[in-house]
């Protein structure tokens, strides 16, 4: 039973394709707080030059 266990793989395959999710999650998450910052400044930019 233990080695019909340590033989199957699908197990496995599905925790890296879970692993490829998270970290592509986090690398979106990080380009959308770092856009997110970057536009907010740019905005406050203009709207204060708009209110001048």
């Amino acid at each position: 039973m233990i080695a019909r266990f340590s033989r199957n793989e699908s197990g496995a395959t599905a925790i890296e394709y879970g692993l490829i999710c998270a970290l592509i999650f986090l690398a979106i998450v990080g380009a959308v707080t770092l856009f997110a910052n970057n536009s907010t400044d740019m905005f406050n930019t203009v709207a204060t030059e708009i209110a001048s």
